[in-house]
C-alpha cells in the first residue's frame, strides 16, 4: 500500500495528540484534506501538485496539533508575562545585590586579597542573576503549561503612585531636618559625649583632655578639621536641597554636586575608618572591649562599619539621578 503525502500528513498530526482525540482529529483531516484536493483538481489541476499545495497551505502539522490540544507554542504565554516579568526585575534588584555583598563580607573577613574579592564578587552576580532568570522563568513555564491561577488579578488600587522628584516642601523640610540632626550628633558628640559612664569607670584623660562623664563617640582628634571639613559638606547638601526646592526639580548639574559631596564624605570616612582614625579609643575599649575581642570580631565590625559608610551615599547618589530622569519624564510628558 502506497503512504501518501496526506497519511504522512495526519500521522505527523496526530502522534503528538492524546489517544482521545487522534482517532477525531484523523477523521476530520481525510475529509478536509480530500475534500480541498478534489475542489483543486475539479479545478484541472494536477493530483500530485493538489495534494502538495493543500497540505502546504495546512502548515506545520505540530502547529496544527498544538491547535487542536490547545497547547501553547509560547515559552510563556500574555496571562503570564507581566507577572513573570515584573517579579523577574524585583528579585533582579535584590538577589544579585544581596549575594554580592555576602560574598563580599565573607571574603573581607578571611581577609582576602581585593583582586580575589572583586572576582568573586563578579562570578556571583553573572551566577546569580542567570539562576534566578533561570528558576523563575521555569517556574512560570510550569504554571503555563498546567494552566494554574496565580490569583493575580488587575485593579485601579494597581495603578503606580506617582514617582517623588525629592521638590516638594515636604521633601526641603525634610532633608534639612535630617542634616541638621546629623550636624547637631556630631557637635554633641564632640563637645559633651554619647556614652555616659560613672567617674572612675574608664580613663578618658587621653584625648579628652579631663574626666568626663560621657564618652565622645567619635576620636576627639577629628576636630577641627575633619568634622570641620563634614560640617563643610552637610552645608553643601542642605545648599542642594535648597537649590532642587527653587528650582522644582532635580537637574543633572545639581545631581553632580550631590554625587561629589557624597563621594568626598564617603572617602574621607573610609580613609579614617580603615586608619583606625575615626573611632574615639576610649569608646572603643569601653564599649566593644576591644582588647578582649578576637580579631576576627573586630574586622567585622569594621567591614559592617564600612558598608554603612559607603552604602548611605551610594544610594544617595542613586536616589538623585533617578529624580533627575523622574524630572525628565515629567517635563516630556507635559
Amino acid at each position: 500500500m502506497t503512504v501518501t503525502l496526506a497519511d504522512r500528513y495526519v500521522a505527523a498530526t496526530i502522534r503528538t495528540l492524546p489517544p482521545a482525540l487522534q482517532a477525531e482529529v484523523r477523521d476530520e483531516l481525510d475529509t478536509s484534506i480530500a475534500d480541498a484536493i478534489g475542489a483543486r483538481t475539479d479545478a484541472g489541476e494536477a493530483l500530485e501538485a493538489a495534494e502538495r499545495a493543500v497540505l502546504t497551505e495546512l502548515g506545520d502539522p505540530d502547529v496544527l496539533a498544538a491547535g487542536y490540544a490547545d497547547r501553547p507554542l509560547h515559552l510563556i504565554g500574555p496571562k503570564y508575562y507581566l507577572t513573570w516579568w515584573r517579579l523577574l526585575k524585583l528579585l533582579w534588584a535584590i538577589v544579585p545585590a544581596c549575594a554580592a555583598v555576602g560574598v563580599a563580607i565573607g571574603g573581607m573577613v578571611a581577609d582576602d586579597p581585593v583582586g580575589t574579592i572583586i572576582g568573586e564578587v563578579v562570578v556571583v552576580i553573572i551566577g546569580t542573576i542567570v539562576h534566578v532568570a533561570f528558576w523563575t522563568t521555569l517556574v512560570f513555564v510550569i504554571l503555563e503549561r498546567t494552566g494554574a491561577d496565580t490569583g493575580i488579578r488587575w485593579s485601579v488600587d494597581s495603578l503606580p503612585e506617582p514617582h517623588e522628584t525629592g521638590a516638594r516642601r515636604s521633601d526641603l523640610i525634610w532633608s534639612l531636618i535630617m542634616l541638621g540632626v546629623f550636624a547637631a550628633a556630631l557637635l554633641w558628640d564632640r563637645f559633651i559625649g554619647f556614652v555616659l559612664v560613672a567617674d572612675g569607670d574608664v580613663d578618658v584623660s587621653e584625648g579628652l583632655g579631663s574626666q568626663t562623664s560621657a564618652i565622645p563617640i567619635l576620636d576627639p582628634a577629628l576636630w577641627p578639621w575633619w568634622l570641620g571639613a563634614t560640617l563643610v559638606v552637610i552645608g553643601v547638601e542642605a545648599a542642594i536641597a535648597v537649590a532642587v526646592f527653587v528650582r522644582g526639580r532635580w537637574t543633572p548639574v545639581l545631581a553632580m554636586a550631590n554625587t561629589v559631596a557624597a563621594i568626598v564624605f564617603a572617602t574621607g570616612a573610609l580613609y579614617l575608618l580603615v586608619t583606625q582614625q575615626l573611632l574615639n579609643p576610649v569608646f572603643v575599649d569601653f564599649i566593644i572591649g576591644w582588647g578582649d575581642v578576637p580579631d576576627e570580631v573586630g574586622r567585622i565590625l569594621v567591614i559592617v562599619l564600612g558598608i554603612v559608610i559607603v552604602g548611605i551615599p551610594i544610594w544617595d547618589i542613586i536616589d538623585s539621578w533617578l529624580k533627575v530622569r523622574r524630572s525628565r519624564v515629567g517635563l516630556s510628558s507635559r
